[in-house]
This record gives C-alpha cells, structure tokens and sequence, in this order.
C-alpha cells in the first residue's frame, strides 16, 4: 500500500515545538446563510445575529457572525496542517478573545502558534500540546484567539 495514504496529514507530537507558526492554507468566507443557519441551530435568538433591522440599530449597523461560529471556524481551519489523523482528544479551550466584529462577506484565515508541548505521564504514545489559535479577516485584523490544549499522538515506533 502506498505510504502517503497511511501518513496522517496532521502533525505527530514530535513534530510541533514551541515557537512554531502554522499559516493554515484553507480560508472560508461566511455568508449570511452560515450566519443563521449556526445561530438557529444552536438555538440562539441573538436579533444582533438575525435580525436586520434590529442590527441597523447598534453600532455595527449590520448582523454580527456569532461568535462561536468564528471560533468553530478557527479551530476547524487548523485540522488540515495540525491534527489531522494525530489527534486524540481536545482537552479544553481557554484565553477565548474576539477583539474584532465578523461580518457577513468576511474571508477568515487561520493560524496557530505552538506555546508548549509535553510528554504524557498516562499515556507513553502520546503528549499534551497548547497552541494559540488566530483568526484573521480579509485585511489581517484579528478577528478571534484562543489557547487549545489537545492530546497528540506520537509518532508511531517503526517495525
């Protein structure tokens, strides 16, 4: 069997270190669609997120993306390059920022910066690694930022 289809795209433990920056290639520009269709299905009646003539109102004068679709969308922009096939389990977010509105038309890009790895004490196939999460808009704007502590796989002994 060819190698390539059995090497997850991700990153083993071994492979991140302190210090590193992943430019996540995937971007996702969120439509209003997006917009409501996350808000409602989380049950959400925020009017800043559906309501037009409500939003006009505030000083952002449109609808906001809410927010905790910018952060899935962060998080989801990372798997590609960083956890894909390599992780076990998240083990929590923290340090959750959003210091810029998201719009509806707005295009998001990701990156993330590893802050420390280490080994596991439970699990000899595995550590523990944070990494800050950063969504940027389409004028580079810092839009979202969060710490996430993910469990990773180590590289798999050969044989």
């Amino acid at each position: 069997m060819n190698e390539d289809l059995q090497r997850p795209q991700g990153r083993y433990l071994e492979e991140l270190t302190p210090g590193t920056v992943i430019r996540h290639r995937v971007t996702r520009t969120l439509t209003e669609a997006d917009n409501v269709f996350f808000t409602t299905l989380t049950m959400n009646p925020q009017p800043l997120h559906l309501d037009h003539e409500y939003a006009a109102q505030t000083e952002f004068g449109r609808p906001l993306v809410n927010s905790l679709l910018t952060l899935s969308l962060l998080v989801g922009l990372s798997v590609h390059e960083l956890t894909l096939g390599t992780l076990v389990a998240n083990l929590g977010l923290t340090d959750v920022v959003f210091p810029k509105p998201v719009f509806h038309g707005d295009t998001i890009r990701a990156e993330s910066e590893v802050l420390e790895v280490r080994e596991s004490r439970s699990r000899p196939d595995a550590g523990i690694v944070v990494v800050e999460h950063r969504a940027l808009n389409q004028r580079g704007e810092v839009v979202a930022k969060c710490k996430r502590t993910a469990l990773m796989q180590k590289r798999p002994a050969e044989g």
